[in-house]
Protein backbone atom coordinates (compact mmCIF):
# COMPACT_ATOMS: atom_id res chain seq x y z
CA UNK A 1 0.00 0.00 0.00
CA UNK A 2 1.20 3.65 -0.53
CA UNK A 3 1.02 5.12 2.78
CA UNK A 4 1.90 8.89 1.93
CA UNK A 5 -1.74 8.65 0.52
CA UNK A 6 -3.10 8.37 3.91
CA UNK A 7 -3.73 11.74 4.58
CA UNK A 8 -6.14 11.92 1.71
CA UNK A 9 -7.65 8.44 2.68
CA UNK A 10 -8.59 9.98 6.53
CA UNK A 11 -9.90 13.33 4.09
CA UNK A 12 -12.09 11.33 2.24
CA UNK A 13 -13.55 8.94 5.14
CA UNK A 14 -14.37 12.41 6.20
CA UNK A 15 -16.35 13.71 3.47
CA UNK A 16 -17.85 10.31 2.68
CA UNK A 17 -18.71 9.85 6.62
CA UNK A 18 -20.31 13.02 6.56
CA UNK A 19 -22.57 12.65 3.77
CA UNK A 20 -23.77 9.75 5.06
CA UNK A 21 -24.80 10.80 8.26
CA UNK A 22 -26.94 13.78 6.23
CA UNK A 23 -28.90 11.11 4.70
CA UNK A 24 -28.94 9.20 8.20
CA UNK A 25 -30.44 12.34 9.78
CA UNK A 26 -32.38 13.15 6.67
CA UNK A 27 -31.01 16.00 6.01
CA UNK A 28 -30.43 15.36 2.49
CA UNK A 29 -33.61 13.53 1.09
CA UNK A 30 -33.78 10.21 -0.01
CA UNK A 31 -36.75 8.87 -1.71
CA UNK A 32 -38.94 6.29 -1.40
CA UNK A 33 -41.49 4.91 -4.22
CA UNK A 34 -44.40 2.70 -3.80
CA UNK A 35 -42.80 -0.24 -6.03
CA UNK A 36 -40.53 -3.23 -5.40
CA UNK A 37 -36.78 -1.79 -6.16
CA UNK A 38 -34.09 -4.26 -5.54
CA UNK A 39 -30.26 -2.33 -5.83
CA UNK A 40 -26.76 -4.66 -6.36
CA UNK A 41 -23.78 -2.79 -5.39
CA UNK A 42 -20.68 -3.21 -3.36
CA UNK A 43 -18.39 -0.59 -0.86
CA UNK A 44 -15.35 -1.12 -3.30
CA UNK A 45 -14.07 0.14 -6.41
CA UNK A 46 -14.73 -2.61 -9.14
CA UNK A 47 -14.36 -6.43 -9.40
CA UNK A 48 -17.41 -7.78 -7.06
CA UNK A 49 -19.17 -9.25 -9.88
CA UNK A 50 -22.51 -6.84 -9.90
CA UNK A 51 -23.33 -7.56 -13.32
CA UNK A 52 -23.66 -11.48 -12.94
CA UNK A 53 -25.47 -11.21 -10.21
CA UNK A 54 -28.07 -8.47 -11.81
CA UNK A 55 -28.58 -11.17 -14.68
CA UNK A 56 -28.80 -13.55 -12.13
CA UNK A 57 -31.93 -11.41 -10.77
CA UNK A 58 -33.29 -10.93 -14.19
CA UNK A 59 -32.97 -14.96 -14.87
CA UNK A 60 -34.79 -15.67 -11.35
CA UNK A 61 -37.64 -12.68 -11.76
CA UNK A 62 -37.80 -11.90 -15.41
CA UNK A 63 -40.58 -14.94 -16.52
CA UNK A 64 -42.96 -13.74 -13.70
CA UNK A 65 -42.56 -9.96 -13.48
CA UNK A 66 -42.11 -6.93 -15.89
CA UNK A 67 -38.19 -5.55 -14.71
CA UNK A 68 -36.55 -2.24 -15.46
CA UNK A 69 -32.79 -2.16 -14.65
CA UNK A 70 -31.22 1.37 -14.23
CA UNK A 71 -27.52 2.50 -14.55
CA UNK A 72 -25.67 5.04 -14.34
CA UNK A 73 -23.87 3.99 -17.78
CA UNK A 74 -20.27 4.48 -16.53
CA UNK A 75 -18.12 6.14 -18.97
CA UNK A 76 -20.41 6.52 -21.75
CA UNK A 77 -20.26 9.67 -23.70
CA UNK A 78 -24.06 10.97 -23.14
CA UNK A 79 -25.65 12.70 -19.88
CA UNK A 80 -29.82 12.25 -18.66
CA UNK A 81 -32.07 9.82 -19.22
CA UNK A 82 -31.79 7.09 -22.03
CA UNK A 83 -33.55 3.83 -22.44
CA UNK A 84 -31.31 1.20 -23.73
CA UNK A 85 -32.15 -0.77 -27.45
CA UNK A 86 -30.01 -3.70 -28.76
CA UNK A 87 -28.56 -1.32 -31.52
CA UNK A 88 -27.23 1.11 -28.91
CA UNK A 89 -23.64 1.95 -28.68
CA UNK A 90 -21.29 1.35 -26.11
CA UNK A 91 -20.55 5.14 -25.93
CA UNK A 92 -24.65 5.99 -26.00
CA UNK A 93 -25.14 3.89 -23.12
CA UNK A 94 -21.74 1.99 -21.68
CA UNK A 95 -20.57 -1.51 -21.71
CA UNK A 96 -22.70 -3.03 -19.33
CA UNK A 97 -26.23 -1.87 -19.76
CA UNK A 98 -25.51 -2.52 -23.38
CA UNK A 99 -24.36 -6.20 -22.39
CA UNK A 100 -27.82 -6.74 -20.57
CA UNK A 101 -30.36 -5.52 -22.91
CA UNK A 102 -28.72 -7.91 -25.60
CA UNK A 103 -29.02 -10.58 -23.68
CA UNK A 104 -32.54 -10.15 -22.12
CA UNK A 105 -33.92 -7.78 -24.72
CA UNK A 106 -37.90 -7.74 -23.10
CA UNK A 107 -36.47 -6.12 -20.19
CA UNK A 108 -36.28 -2.37 -20.18
CA UNK A 109 -33.03 -0.71 -19.58
CA UNK A 110 -32.35 2.54 -18.27
CA UNK A 111 -29.03 4.40 -17.59
CA UNK A 112 -29.36 7.78 -15.93
CA UNK A 113 -26.87 9.15 -13.49
CA UNK A 114 -30.01 10.04 -11.14
CA UNK A 115 -31.92 7.47 -10.57
CA UNK A 116 -34.38 9.58 -8.83
CA UNK A 117 -34.69 11.22 -12.24
CA UNK A 118 -35.18 8.07 -14.09
CA UNK A 119 -37.75 6.17 -11.81
CA UNK A 120 -39.60 9.90 -11.66
CA UNK A 121 -39.72 9.70 -15.39
CA UNK A 122 -40.92 6.07 -15.82
CA UNK A 123 -44.32 6.93 -13.67
CA UNK A 124 -45.02 9.80 -15.28
CA UNK A 125 -44.97 8.17 -18.61
CA UNK A 126 -46.43 4.79 -17.07
CA UNK A 127 -43.66 2.69 -18.15
CA UNK A 128 -43.24 1.05 -14.55
CA UNK A 129 -42.28 -2.09 -14.53
CA UNK A 130 -43.25 -4.46 -11.38
CA UNK A 131 -40.10 -4.47 -10.32
CA UNK A 132 -36.74 -2.02 -10.59
CA UNK A 133 -33.45 -3.21 -10.32
CA UNK A 134 -30.26 -0.61 -9.57
CA UNK A 135 -27.53 -1.42 -10.40
CA UNK A 136 -24.01 0.05 -8.94
CA UNK A 137 -26.00 2.40 -6.71
CA UNK A 138 -25.14 1.53 -3.11
CA UNK A 139 -23.88 4.88 -2.17
CA UNK A 140 -26.46 6.62 -4.60
CA UNK A 141 -28.22 7.39 -1.76
CA UNK A 142 -31.27 9.86 -3.12
CA UNK A 143 -33.23 6.61 -3.30
CA UNK A 144 -33.77 4.10 -0.83
CA UNK A 145 -34.38 0.89 -2.04
CA UNK A 146 -36.32 -1.77 -0.16
CA UNK A 147 -33.71 -4.70 -0.82
CA UNK A 148 -30.33 -3.58 -0.60
CA UNK A 149 -27.98 -6.17 -1.43
CA UNK A 150 -24.21 -5.77 -0.83
CA UNK A 151 -21.57 -7.91 -2.62
CA UNK A 152 -17.97 -8.27 -0.93
CA UNK A 153 -15.12 -10.08 -3.14
CA UNK A 154 -13.66 -13.24 -1.34
CA UNK A 155 -10.29 -12.56 -1.80
CA UNK A 156 -10.83 -8.74 -0.22
CA UNK A 157 -13.12 -8.79 2.67
CA UNK A 158 -14.30 -5.25 3.46
CA UNK A 159 -12.87 -5.45 7.12
CA UNK A 160 -9.38 -5.61 5.80
CA UNK A 161 -9.35 -2.94 3.49
CA UNK A 162 -8.22 0.50 3.31
CA UNK A 163 -10.22 3.51 1.82
CA UNK A 164 -9.27 5.46 -1.08
CA UNK A 165 -7.10 6.33 -2.56
CA UNK A 166 -4.98 3.50 -0.16
CA UNK A 167 -7.36 0.61 -0.60
CA UNK A 168 -10.39 0.44 -2.60
CA UNK A 169 -13.29 1.20 0.10
CA UNK A 170 -15.71 3.71 -1.69
CA UNK A 171 -17.01 3.99 2.39
CA UNK A 172 -15.87 2.77 5.66
CA UNK A 173 -16.82 -0.87 6.11
CA UNK A 174 -19.27 -0.57 8.76
CA UNK A 175 -21.58 0.75 6.14
CA UNK A 176 -22.45 -2.36 5.33
CA UNK A 177 -24.79 -1.98 7.74
CA UNK A 178 -27.79 -0.55 5.09
CA UNK A 179 -27.50 -4.19 3.44
CA UNK A 180 -30.38 -6.68 3.70
CA UNK A 181 -28.46 -9.42 2.20
CA UNK A 182 -24.60 -9.30 1.71
CA UNK A 183 -23.01 -12.20 -0.87
CA UNK A 184 -19.33 -13.03 -0.69
CA UNK A 185 -18.32 -13.30 -4.52
CA UNK A 186 -16.29 -15.13 -6.52
CA UNK A 187 -15.77 -17.58 -3.85
CA UNK A 188 -13.65 -21.07 -4.64
CA UNK A 189 -16.12 -24.00 -4.74
CA UNK A 190 -14.69 -26.09 -2.34
CA UNK A 191 -14.81 -23.83 0.42
CA UNK A 192 -15.28 -26.08 3.92
CA UNK A 193 -17.39 -25.41 6.60
CA UNK A 194 -15.15 -23.68 9.09
CA UNK A 195 -14.19 -21.09 5.98
CA UNK A 196 -18.11 -20.24 6.07
CA UNK A 197 -18.17 -19.65 9.76
CA UNK A 198 -14.48 -17.62 9.49
CA UNK A 199 -15.88 -15.26 7.25
CA UNK A 200 -19.01 -14.77 8.90
CA UNK A 201 -17.37 -13.89 12.17
CA UNK A 202 -14.74 -11.77 10.37
CA UNK A 203 -17.96 -9.93 8.47
CA UNK A 204 -19.85 -9.81 12.27
CA UNK A 205 -23.01 -9.03 10.55
CA UNK A 206 -26.23 -8.18 12.14
CA UNK A 207 -29.10 -10.29 13.01
CA UNK A 208 -31.43 -8.84 10.28
CA UNK A 209 -28.72 -9.28 7.65
CA UNK A 210 -28.37 -12.40 5.78
CA UNK A 211 -24.92 -13.67 4.16
CA UNK A 212 -24.71 -15.94 1.10
CA UNK A 213 -21.88 -16.99 -0.70
CA UNK A 214 -20.99 -16.95 -4.70
CA UNK A 215 -19.06 -18.47 -7.29
CA UNK A 216 -18.68 -18.39 -10.81
CA UNK A 217 -18.90 -20.42 -13.40
CA UNK A 218 -18.09 -20.47 -16.70
CA UNK A 219 -20.46 -23.36 -18.99
CA UNK A 220 -19.48 -22.01 -22.46
CA UNK A 221 -17.93 -21.18 -25.24
CA UNK A 222 -19.69 -18.80 -28.01
CA UNK A 223 -18.76 -17.22 -31.12
CA UNK A 224 -18.79 -13.54 -31.13
CA UNK A 225 -19.29 -13.36 -34.73
CA UNK A 226 -20.84 -15.71 -37.24
CA UNK A 227 -18.63 -18.71 -38.14
CA UNK A 228 -16.65 -21.32 -36.30
CA UNK A 229 -18.16 -23.01 -33.28
CA UNK A 230 -15.51 -25.56 -32.82
CA UNK A 231 -14.93 -24.72 -28.98
CA UNK A 232 -18.23 -25.64 -26.78
CA UNK A 233 -16.71 -25.27 -23.36
CA UNK A 234 -13.53 -24.43 -21.78
CA UNK A 235 -12.52 -28.16 -21.47
CA UNK A 236 -12.62 -28.07 -25.27
CA UNK A 237 -9.45 -25.61 -24.91
CA UNK A 238 -7.01 -28.04 -23.45
CA UNK A 239 -3.54 -27.26 -25.77
CA UNK A 240 -5.25 -24.56 -27.54
CA UNK A 241 -3.44 -21.62 -28.07
CA UNK A 242 -5.97 -19.14 -26.24
CA UNK A 243 -5.20 -15.43 -26.30
CA UNK A 244 -7.76 -14.08 -23.39
CA UNK A 245 -8.18 -10.69 -23.97
CA UNK A 246 -9.84 -8.41 -20.96
CA UNK A 247 -11.04 -5.38 -20.26
CA UNK A 248 -12.59 -5.92 -16.19
CA UNK A 249 -11.34 -5.02 -12.97
CA UNK A 250 -9.97 -8.58 -11.87
CA UNK A 251 -9.53 -11.35 -14.74
CA UNK A 252 -8.03 -13.53 -12.36
CA UNK A 253 -10.49 -16.16 -11.75
CA UNK A 254 -10.92 -16.29 -15.59
CA UNK A 255 -6.79 -16.83 -15.71
CA UNK A 256 -7.35 -19.67 -13.04
CA UNK A 257 -9.99 -21.57 -14.95
CA UNK A 258 -8.41 -21.05 -18.16
CA UNK A 259 -4.80 -23.04 -16.62
CA UNK A 260 -6.85 -25.50 -14.72
CA UNK A 261 -8.60 -26.41 -18.37
CA UNK A 262 -4.99 -26.75 -19.65
CA UNK A 263 -5.43 -23.81 -22.21
CA UNK A 264 -2.21 -21.95 -23.93
CA UNK A 265 -3.50 -18.84 -22.49
CA UNK A 266 -1.55 -15.41 -23.42
CA UNK A 267 -2.98 -12.96 -21.92
CA UNK A 268 -3.78 -8.95 -23.10
CA UNK A 269 -5.47 -7.22 -20.38
CA UNK A 270 -6.96 -3.74 -20.53
CA UNK A 271 -8.20 -1.63 -17.74
CA UNK A 272 -12.00 -1.92 -16.46
CA UNK A 273 -14.39 -0.60 -19.03
CA UNK A 274 -11.43 -0.17 -21.73
CA UNK A 275 -12.27 2.17 -24.97
CA UNK A 276 -10.65 -0.11 -27.63
CA UNK A 277 -9.06 2.77 -29.74
CA UNK A 278 -7.01 1.07 -33.14
CA UNK A 279 -3.42 0.36 -31.41
CA UNK A 280 -4.99 -1.92 -29.20
CA UNK A 281 -7.06 -3.30 -31.91
CA UNK A 282 -3.85 -3.89 -34.39
CA UNK A 283 -2.45 -5.08 -30.73
CA UNK A 284 -4.73 -7.86 -30.58
CA UNK A 285 -4.93 -8.72 -34.09
CA UNK A 286 -1.08 -8.82 -34.51
CA UNK A 287 -1.16 -11.43 -31.25
CA UNK A 288 -3.16 -13.34 -32.63
CA UNK A 289 -1.12 -13.82 -36.33
CA UNK A 290 2.20 -14.17 -34.06
CA UNK A 291 0.89 -17.42 -32.95
CA UNK A 292 2.73 -20.21 -34.81
CA UNK A 293 -0.55 -22.75 -34.72
CA UNK A 294 -4.11 -23.11 -36.30
CA UNK A 295 -4.93 -24.49 -33.24
CA UNK A 296 -5.85 -20.83 -31.68
CA UNK A 297 -8.61 -18.47 -30.87
CA UNK A 298 -9.69 -15.08 -28.91
CA UNK A 299 -11.54 -15.22 -25.99
CA UNK A 300 -12.58 -11.97 -24.48
CA UNK A 301 -15.31 -11.38 -21.75
CA UNK A 302 -18.95 -10.63 -22.66
CA UNK A 303 -18.63 -6.99 -21.45
CA UNK A 304 -15.67 -6.61 -23.33
CA UNK A 305 -17.46 -8.48 -26.46
CA UNK A 306 -20.13 -5.51 -26.74
CA UNK A 307 -17.45 -3.12 -27.86
CA UNK A 308 -15.86 -5.34 -30.29
CA UNK A 309 -19.15 -6.31 -31.71
CA UNK A 310 -21.19 -2.87 -32.35
CA UNK A 311 -17.04 -0.63 -32.60
CA UNK A 312 -15.90 0.75 -35.05
CA UNK A 313 -13.46 -2.05 -35.82
CA UNK A 314 -16.03 -4.92 -36.57
CA UNK A 315 -14.52 -5.17 -39.84
CA UNK A 316 -11.62 -6.02 -38.29
CA UNK A 317 -12.12 -8.68 -36.19
CA UNK A 318 -14.75 -10.29 -37.84
CA UNK A 319 -12.92 -12.74 -39.33
CA UNK A 320 -11.18 -13.83 -36.13
CA UNK A 321 -12.30 -16.90 -34.49
CA UNK A 322 -12.91 -14.87 -31.10
CA UNK A 323 -14.92 -15.86 -28.74
CA UNK A 324 -17.20 -14.81 -25.99
CA UNK A 325 -16.87 -16.28 -22.33
CA UNK A 326 -20.11 -16.13 -20.31
CA UNK A 327 -20.48 -15.90 -16.52
CA UNK A 328 -23.41 -17.43 -14.41
CA UNK A 329 -23.74 -17.25 -10.65
CA UNK A 330 -23.72 -20.24 -8.24
CA UNK A 331 -24.66 -20.37 -4.76
CA UNK A 332 -22.53 -22.45 -2.27
CA UNK A 333 -23.62 -24.00 0.73
CA UNK A 334 -27.36 -25.31 -0.41
CA UNK A 335 -28.80 -21.89 0.12
CA UNK A 336 -29.88 -20.14 -2.92
CA UNK A 337 -33.43 -21.43 -2.24
CA UNK A 338 -32.94 -19.04 0.59
CA UNK A 339 -32.16 -16.51 -1.42
CA UNK A 340 -34.86 -16.78 -3.79
CA UNK A 341 -37.32 -16.61 -0.82
CA UNK A 342 -35.99 -13.47 0.62
CA UNK A 343 -36.05 -11.83 -2.73
CA UNK A 344 -39.72 -13.10 -3.60
CA UNK A 345 -41.31 -12.51 0.09
CA UNK A 346 -39.69 -8.97 -0.40
CA UNK A 347 -41.48 -8.61 -3.50
CA UNK A 348 -44.96 -10.00 -2.51
CA UNK A 349 -44.98 -7.82 0.90
CA UNK A 350 -44.13 -4.62 -1.20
Amino acid sequence: MHWYLFPFSVLYRIIVSTRNKLFDWEWLPSKKFDIPIINVGNITIGGTGKTPHIEYLINLLGKKYTLGIISRGYKRKTKGFIEVKTQSTVKEVGDEPLQIKQKFQESLVIVDEKRVHAVEKLIAEDKTPDVLLLDDAYQHRHITPGLNILLIEHNRLITKDEMLPVGKLREPAHNSSRANIVILTKCPENLYPIDFRLIGNELNLFPYQTLFFTTFKYNGLKPLFKGSSKYKTIKDLKGVETIIVTGIANPKGIYKKLKKAGAKITKLSFPDHYNFKLAAINKIYNTYLSVQTKNKIILCTEKDAVRFKTGRFKDKLANLPIYTLPIEVAFLNNKEEKFKDLVENYINCS
